[in-house]
């Protein structure tokens, strides 16, 4: 038969095409009735991350309690970046932590579709649940390694406050803006799976441009940088979720060096990452897993 025939057939009957991408709202509608999955899929995924580890669960803390310490020793004791920094033990461990959630979100974006192409072939879902599941299994991470950082904040004489209360808001912006970016990365690295071998190296650059391991505000004063250079360290948005973070918690890090755009800029990036992300990675739903 004709092409045109077996089109008409299939509509009069009622047949549609195979992994058809459905409208946005009914996009949105199919995660929703999926959440369920997205919690276990991030649970079963946290749980057996460690499971051949013989501390098993307790690598949650101890990476980036690890990297901490060699930070703080490159960084601390060879360069003294400490002399610059009051509470600098308290003002890196936090900025490692927050820097990790982000860093890890995104490594887990770009292997989101090719690292679960047996469920992609297998099954009809949302492909849009992987990456927003491994984004919430990164947010769960982070929950259990900020009972290390509190630890080590009343280490060093910093007592909860009601400021503590903002790293509730702050978090969450984060969350959006990884969730945006890991799906838009789970969308390039099922095209380009080499993607996932340069973002070390991507990350790696933007940690150090993000003052996780001294203040950014130091190293800018003073110095004749590019007005263009300044502003996109000064927007960064790891950087900024980092300086919110350590406003929260950090009794020394006063609204004096918290830039006065970043709960506005914060919230900026996180909406932006968020609903763009989400629907470029929508735009190609039907391709994913093929070819």
């Amino acid at each position: 038969m004709p092409e045109e025939d077996l089109r008409a057939l299939a509509l009069r009957h009622g047949l549609a095409v195979s992994g058809a991408r459905p409208s946005l709202p009914r996009y949105v509608a199919q995660l929703w009735s999926r959440r369920h999955f997205v919690t276990a899929f991030a649970t079963a995924r946290l749980t057996a991350q460690y499971s051949q580890a013989k501390l098993g669960q307790l690598w949650q803390v101890m990476t980036p309690l690890l990297n901490a310490a060699v930070y703080y020793f490159i960084f601390g004791v060879l360069m003294n970046t400490r002399a610059q920094v009051p509470d600098f033990v308290p003002f890196l461990v936090t900025g490692v932590f927050i820097w990790t959630f982000t860093a890890n979100s995104l490594m887990a974006g770009t292997r989101a579709i090719s690292g679960n192409l047996g469920l992609v072939h297998a099954l009809h879902f949302p492909r849009a649940s992987l990456p927003v599941a491994l984004a919430l299994q990164q947010l769960q991470q982070l929950v259990f390694s900020l009972a290390a950082l509190v630890a080590i904040l009343l280490a060093f004489g910093i007592a909860p406050g009601a400021p503590w209360l903002l790293a509730v808001p702050a978090l969450a912006l984060q969350a959006l803006f990884n969730t945006g970016l890991s799906l838009a990365l789970a969308r390039v690295a099922a095209r380009t799976p080499d993607v996932a071998q340069l973002m070390p190296f991507v990350l790696r650059t933007w940690m150090y441009a993000s003052g996780v391991m001294f203040s950014l505000d130091h190293v800018l004063t003073g110095r004749d940088l590019p007005h263009a250079l300044v502003l996109a360290l000064q927007y960064n948005p790891a950087a900024l979720y980092i300086d919110l973070m350590r406003f929260a918690l950090v009794d020394s890090f006063t609204a004096a060096q918290l830039p006065p755009h970043a709960w506005g800029a914060a919230a900026a990036w996180a909406l932006a990452a968020f609903a763009g992300g989400f629907v470029w990675f929508w735009q190609a739903e039907e391709t994913y897993g093929r070819g």
